[in-house]
Order: structure tokens, then sequence, then C-alpha cells
């Protein structure tokens, strides 16, 4: 029992050994290593085939959502990416894709990207390792890497084409390869020449015959042997810099006649530009480039390719133009620019009371601005003043032909001498306030010269009304120019007056009485020979009556129709009667206060309302010398005689509706009355008319005192503030800018007219704040007008560049139109996501068809190379376009071949016959630098 139950015991001991054996063996199962995938290449393969599937299994749309990138300038081309390591290095696998991949790749698509153009692919992986150079200098690596990519995109069943960056960057050389999905494959291969281009390589032909190399027989003699080779072909040219000495050069070599538009000899582009007096612009277009393109047409030979490098640009097919933009030098010149040191100026004028505070010596607040600012020298200020001043320069209110809402702005008209003062403070001294303030007080000088030697003032009209739209001080010298005029004419009747008392005194005693008898007035009717027509008769005619035949009647203006007088049954007459006296804006706001200021409107208390009226008065008495105070009020104010309401009188008028004039005469005096306010006690306006001497308007004290007036003018802008000058200054300097910018010639572009109102409008509303004499120092309307001036500065660019194209397209003005569009929508779209504006330039290259009547303007543009230019060169290409090679000559060579059976690996129809492309070479390059991009199909 023993010895059995000790067996089984061992039996027992060892079956537990067994067990514990058998779940090691299967916990070493669970773990096992599988050795397909052992070594580190054959993982990295893995790892790029779970990221093939992942980018397989979604759709495009799903990869945008998960941070695919798009390309810029590649059209609707997309990127995404994955970081992996392999060999202690790091690598980077993009994938291209679009969003549309049906459809085939056009050659000559400008949204195309390198790889693309260069092999004809549309879908595409790219593996390049992730370092400085991002190329792979070891050529055994490059091949073990594409050679990872291809074995991944096998297992995944895909057709991706992959492809390598290799050798040095600057060679933009690539391996690639691509499943065909049969039993073929596709390899691809690119690389450059710098330098030392072969002869051969040059011309056409030694490119064809590069090309027939890759699948003709190295035994035959390629240039005797037809091959039916498929052919395309782009070339660039680009027009001349339009710098100094090209343009000279080509202006000796045109006829008179200016094909293109642009300027003669010794003159800047933009003389004839409005801005030309003010500032020079940098032309924004550099040049063209111009496209020509041939498609893909079939040659056979050698020699066909020769006759083609001979072939003239003209016989393209297609023509396309694009624009070449000048890239910032700096800082821009131009109105926005000095209208922004404007402002600058406008926030430090706060800090003194008095213009000459900014220029004294002896003012201890302004040591930093004189530190600062530079005054320039009198000499410069002279010449300012002489050109502010000069003689016969005659005023043109540019608003009365140009933009209306100009005048919605509170400032000067362009023509005028204030605004021309604030156009050349803007670089006078680089517009700082102590310059302006040198300027100013010189100015203001010169003003009182012409006022005391009574010079008329320059640039303003002396007829007319004041404008009361512009701003203040526009109005004060509109004031001050008709107070000179006005004492101008005062000097010369005092002067021919004069004269005739000389001359009189000089008559003898017998002459002098028959002179007082022609000058006297006739007191009857009688001694006139001739008819005389009373109603007809001014200034001398008698009255019918006989008890006023004694009084003459003076200054009138003619008979008043159906009304007479009351008291003498006579027709009355309309006094010829002084101009109201003209007022600027702040008279104006006095003349109201003072009326306000003593409640009824009517009372007129202000000394003003007094001479006014007392004026029209005494020439009315004088035209009606029998007229009383109710003739008066009935000719002056209607509203304050009130006719009888009487029935019986009314419908009896209606019964005999055909009386004639004379019957009506009989019913006499009218039935009216004063108004209540007329006939009220110690009415003003029965005061004034008792008091009032009969003269006519001739012989009456002018309402306007030009020597009183004139002062008031020249007080206030000695006293003027600071800040309210600059005030003004900002407000007409905007103006004046906008008025000169909106009279440049630049076509029918209809977006610079909608820039233009909508630039008007924003002013107006940043510059209403300045009107109201309400702005401080710290005032957000200065960082409004900061912004202004950025928005000028906008419209000033796309205006300059507008000018230029209209200049240089001039006899193909659809062109214009149609590329200054595309570039105003580029610059809106950039601007708007924030982009520089000097990346904008440089990224432009929309391109537009030309048509075949505009060839030759284009043609015209490219003018023959002379002898003596520095940047001619031995010319190494054909297809020259007068005389100028291509800058960039881009050729596709193509062959096809039918591929018979099916030969499909998965998933595919039974096919009897397809035609495949099976080489393709892109060339790139001019006799100085050469790109060759092959791609071929060969059976593995």
């Amino acid at each position: 029992m023993t010895s059995s139950s000790s067996s089984r015991k061992i039996h027992f001991d060892t079956t537990e050994d067994e067990l514990t054996e058998h779940e090691e063996e299967e916990a070493e199962v669970e773990h096992f290593d599988d050795f397909t995938v052992a070594s580190s290449w054959e993982r990295f393969i893995s790892e790029i085939e779970t990221v093939l599937r992942a980018w397989i299994s979604n759709a495009p749309n799903n990869l945008l959502e998960k941070g695919a990138v798009l390309l810029e300038d590649s059209g609707n081309l997309y990127k995404v990416k994955s970081e992996m390591k392999y060999a202690m290095k790091s690598y980077c696998m993009e994938f291209y894709f679009k969003t549309d991949p049906d459809g085939e790749i056009a050659d000559w698509n400008f949204d195309l990207h390198d790889l693309q153009l260069c092999f004809g692919v549309k879908e595409f992986l790219v593996i390049a390792p992730q370092s400085a150079s991002g190329v792979v200098l070891d050529a055994p690596e490059a091949s073990k890497l594409l050679s990872a990519v291809a074995i991944a995109l096998s297992n995944c069943s895909s057709l991706w084409p992959a492809f390598v960056p290799v050798h040095d960057p600057s060679r933009k050389a690539y391996i690639g390869i691509q499943s065909m999905g049969t039993v073929f494959t596709r390899r691809f291969e690119a690389d450059r020449i710098g330098s030392q281009v072969p002869i051969k390589l040059m011309h056409l032909e030694g490119l064809y015959e590069l090309f027939v190399s890759k699948f003709a027989y190295s035994t035959l003699d390629l240039s005797v042997h037809n091959f039916k080779v498929r052919f395309a072909m782009k070339l660039t040219f680009r027009t001349l810099p339009y710098d100094d000495d090209n343009m000279k050069a080509a202006k000796i070599s045109k006829s008179e006649e200016n094909v293109t538009g642009e300027m003669s000899d010794g003159m800047q582009w933009d003389d004839d530009c409005s801005w030309s007096e003010w500032y020079s612009a940098e032309d924004p277009v550099k040049g063209f480039e111009l496209i020509a393109i041939w498609s893909e047409k079939m040659v056979e030979n050698s020699m066909e390719m020769a006759e083609l490098e001979n072939a003239s640009p003209h016989e393209a097919e297609k023509w396309l133009i694009s624009l070449r933009l000048q890239g910032s030098t700096g800082n821009p010149v131009g109105f926005s620019s000095e209208l922004r040191l404007l402002v600058d100026a406008l926030q430090m004028s706060f800090e003194a009371q008095f213009m000459e505070d900014f220029v004294s010596v002896e003012n201890p607040g302004s040591d930093n601005i004189k530190s600062a600012m530079v005054i320039p020298s009198p000499t410069v200020r002279d010449r300012v003043l002489k050109e502010l001043f000069i003689d016969g320069v005659q005023f043109s209110d540019f608003a009365d032909g140009g933009y209306k809402t100009s005048r919605a702005i509170k400032g000067a008209p362009l023509g005028s001498l204030f605004a021309q003062f604030c156009l050349h403070s803007l670089w006078f001294g680089n517009c700082n306030i102590r310059a302006i303030a040198a300027l100013w007080i010189e100015f203001v000088r010169e003003v009182r010269w012409c006022w005391e030697e009574s010079q008329l003032l320059p640039r303003m009209p002396t007829n007319g009304s004041i404008d009361l739209s512009t701003c203040l001080i526009n109005q004060k010298l509109q004031m001050l120019a008709i107070c000179i005029e006005r004492k101008c004419q005062l000097n010369e009747e005092y002067q021919d007056c004069i004269g005739s008392l000389d001359q009189i005194d000089s008559m003898s005693e017998d002459e002098s009485v028959v002179g007082d008898d022609s000058f006297s007035i006739q007191t009857s009717s009688d001694d006139f020979s001739g008819k005389v027509d009373s109603r007809k008769l001014e200034d001398v005619q008698l009255s019918n009556d006989k008890e006023t035949s004694d009084l003459t009647r003076r200054g009138s203006a003619g008979i008043v129709d159906s009304m007479m007088l009351l008291k003498s049954h006579q027709s009355m007459h309309a006094p010829y009667t002084q101009e109201a006296p003209l007022m600027t804006e702040d008279m104006h706001e006095e003349r109201l206060k003072a009326v306000e200021a003593f409640g009824d409107s009517f009372n007129f208390s202000a000394q003003l309302e007094r001479d006014i009226l007392t004026s029209d008065m005494s020439a009315f008495k004088a035209a009606n010398p029998d007229a009383i105070f109710e003739d008066f009020i009935r000719w002056h104010s209607p509203g304050d005689w009130e006719e009888y309401d009487d029935p019986e009188k009314s419908k009896s008028s209606s019964s005999s509706s055909a009386l004639d004039t004379k019957k009506s005469k009989d019913s006499w005096p009218p039935q009216g009355k004063l108004s209540k306010r007329m006939s009220e006690h110690g009415n003003l306006w029965r005061k004034l008319w008792n008091s009032a001497p009969a003269l006519p308007a001739s012989e009456q004290k002018p309402l306007l005192d030009p020597n009183r007036e004139g002062e008031k003018v020249l007080h206030y802008l000695e006293t003027l503030q600071p800040h309210e000058l600059l005030e003004q200054m900002v407000c007409t300097a905007f103006r004046a800018a906008a008025d000169t910018l909106s009279q440049t010639s630049y076509g029918e572009l209809k977006q610079m007219e909608t820039e233009m109102q909508q630039l008007y409008l924003t002013m107006a509303s940043a510059l209403r704040p300045l009107q109201v004499n309400r702005l401080s120092g710290d005032s957000e309307t200065i960082e409004d007008l900061r912004r202004l001036t950025g928005t000028l500065e906008r419209v000033e660019k796309l205006l300059t560049l507008a000018a230029s194209l209209h200049r240089k397209l001039l006899k193909a003005p659809r062109l214009s139109r149609e590329i200054f569009s595309d570039y105003y929508n580029f610059y809106i779209q950039t601007t708007a996501k924030g982009f520089t504006e000097d990346s904008g330039e440089k990224e432009f290259d929309k391109k537009q068809e030309v048509r075949d009547v505009e060839r030759e303007v284009l043609s015209n543009m490219f003018v023959p190379p002379t002898a003596n230019q520095s940047w001619r060169k031995v010319l190494s290409m054909g297809n020259l376009l007068n005389g100028h090679e291509p800058i960039v000559r881009e050729i596709i060579f193509s062959l096809r071949d039918r591929v018979s059976g099916n030969h499909y690996a998965a998933r595919s129809g039974n096919v009897s016959q397809q035609e495949i492309q099976t080489y393709r070479m892109y060339i790139c390059g001019t006799s100085n630098d050469l790109r060759v991009a092959l791609s071929v199909v060969s059976g593995d």
C-alpha cells in the first residue's frame, strides 16, 4: 500500500511539473516574436503601411477634417503628413491630394505642383528626411527608402506614386516609383544642370533627340529616323524693367507714335498724373511676363523641331500675360504718409496757445519740440510763398466738375489759397509743428501785405457769396479778397471823381453853365421833346400827378405789376437796393445769438439788421416819393398786409369778372390793413421809416465796410489758436489730397470709382468731429485720423497701379481692366487675411489670356535691343520676339503605346487593349540652366 501510494504520489508530482512546463510554453506562445517583421527595416515598412491604410480609408473630406493643409498657389491641392523613424533617423511622409481627383492633369495648368508638372501625376507621396537639406544624399539610402514605400503601397494595393528628394537641394532632383496595377511599373527621375549646358541641348532639335534616345536603339542615327512623338511647348518672355535707361533706349528705337502710352524721353512715368506736382511715385509695375503656348502636336523628326525653333511666338495658339510688381523699397511716398505726420502735428498743437510759441526762442516749454523738429531754411520758405502768391493764378473749384461728395468735407476747395498752403505744408520740414508754425506766420504776413498794398489775393474768388460749406479760414480769406476788391473799386471811384472835378475847374464859365443844365433834373413834362413812357422810365421819371410834379424819382428798378401807392394812386416802383452784406460762418452765429438774446426775431435788435432795413426803406422812398409806411410793408413784407374779408364785395366781384383794369382802379383805396405786429404802438419798423432819408442805393453808405471787415479778418488770422488752425488744415489737406487723386486718369475701372466714393464718405465721417472744435490732444479722434491715413494709403496704392496699367496698356483697355480686377480681388483677399503688402506683391501671378487683336500692343512692349545695352547677351535659343529670347522655355515630350492582354493584379475588368503613356519628358530651362524630368513605364 505504501509503495503503491508512493508511486501514485510521484506520478502526481510529475504531472504537476508537466502542467507547469505546459503553462510556461503557452505563455511563450502568447508573446512570440513574428520574425517576418523582425528587422528594423521591416518594422519601418509596417509603420508606413499603417499610415497609408489610414489615409486610404479616409476619404479626402475626412482628411480635411483631420488637419490637411491647403497649399498656396496650387489650386485645390492639400497636404497631410506623418512623421516616423528608421535607423536613428527621422522621416516625414507627405501625401498630396485633391478634393476632386477625377479628370486629367492639363500640361500647362498654372496651379500644378512642381512634381505634378514634371511627371504628370495627380496624387502622390513624398518621403524625405527631417534634416536641414530635406534630401537624401546617400544613393543606397534613397533606394532603400523608396523600396520601403513601394512595398507598403503594394501591400495596400495602392497606385499612388512615391518620390524621394535626392542630391543637392538646388538640383531639385527626385527619384520615384509607381505601380500601374499591372505587371508594369512607372519609374521617375528628375535632375538639373545649373551651368555649362551642352550646346546641343540649347536647341529643340537636340532636346528632341535626347528624348528619343531613351527608347530608341543606341545604334540608330536619330536624325534620319522618324518617331511619332507628342510635343507641347510654353515660352515665357519678360519685358525690360521700367527704369530710366531702358525706357530711354526704348524711346530712341520707337517712332514718334507711342503705342504703349508711355511718356516721352526725360520724363517720369507719372509726370502727367495729378499727384506729380507734389511727389513722384515709384512705378508699381516692374514689367510684364508674356507666355506663348503651343498645344500638343505630333512631331516625327529632328527637322520639324528645327523649323519650330525658328517659328515666331505670334504662331503660338495662346498668349497669356501676367503682371510683375515692384517690391517695396521702404516707406511709401504719397499723401497718406505725409498726412500721418500732419495728424501728429495736430496732436502736438494743444501744447501752445499761439503759433509763435512753437518758433519762439524764449519759450521754455518747447525744448523737446525744438530738438526733434527742424524748420527749413528761409530759401525754401520763400520759394513756397512765391508759389502760393504767384500773380495771375485764378481760382477754380474742382468740386464743381468732380466729386460732389467732396463738399461734404468742411475744408477749402482744391484750387483755393488755403488748400494750396495745406498741401505745401505736407512737404515743408517733414510736416512737423514747428515748420507749420513758421510757414503760417509768414503766410499771414504775406496776406497782410496784399491787404495793405491793395493787391488781389491769388487763388481766391472776388465775387459771389461766401461759401459756408468750406472751412472758416477759407471763408475769411474769401471775405478778405472781396474786401480788397471793394477797396480797389472805392479808390478808383475816388480817383475818377478827382479827375472829373479837375476837368470841370478847367472849363470856361459859359461851358460850365451849359454843363449844369445838362445834369439837372427836368421838372416839367413840357420840356421833353418826344414821347416818354411813364411806366418804363427809370431813375429820372417824373410823377404824373400835378401835386407831386416837383418831386423827383430816383433809383427805380421798374414798376411793380398791379400795385399802386395808397395815397397818390400812382404806380409803385421797385427800388434798386444794396446787396446783403457778406458774412462768414462765425458772423452768422453771432447774428443768430444777437437775435435770440432779444427774444422776438422781428425786433431786429442787431445793428446790422437795422442798417439793412433802413437801407431798403431809404431806397423805397427815393423810388416812390409819395409812398407811406403801408406801401413799404405791402412791397417788402406782404405777409404783414391783411386784406378785408368782405362777402358782399367778393359776391359783386364774381358777377363782374369781365371788368377791365381801368374800372378796377376806380375802386380805391384797396380794402386792407397792417398786421397786428406792424400796427402796435412803438413798432420799430415805423420808427425806422420815419427816420429813414429818401436816398437811392447808389448814394447810401455801403452796408459792407471793406476796411473794417478786412481788419477783422487779419485779426482772426493773426490770433488763431494752433489747434484751431491744425484742425482746419487736417480737414482741408485730406479733402485736397482726395480731390487731387480723383483727377487721375485710370480708364474705366468700376472698382476705383467705388473706392474713391467710399473714401470720401469715410473721410466725411472721420473728419466730422474736427468741425465742432471740441478736440483734445488725447482724443480718440486722433487715432481715428491715423486709421483714416491707412485707408487713404490703400486707395493711393490701388490708384497708382491703376494709373500705371492704364498708361502702359492704353491701346488694350480690356487687358488693363481685367488685370486690375484680378489684382484688386487678390489684394482685398490678402489684406482681409492679414497678409503684408510685400507678400501680396510677390505672390500675385494671375494670368490673363490675350486676344488676337491685342497681340500687337504687347509685342510692341518688347523693343528691339540695341548694341550698347548692357543686358544684351549672346542669343542661344530660338523663338525670338522682336529680338528677345525667352527667359524660360518649357517642353513636354511624350510617347504612347498600346498594351495588349489583361495584366491587372486586382479588381480590374478584362481590357483587351489600352493606350498608356510609356515615356514622358519635361524640360525646363534656358541656355544656362536645364532641368529634365523623365518618367518611363517598364515591365517588372
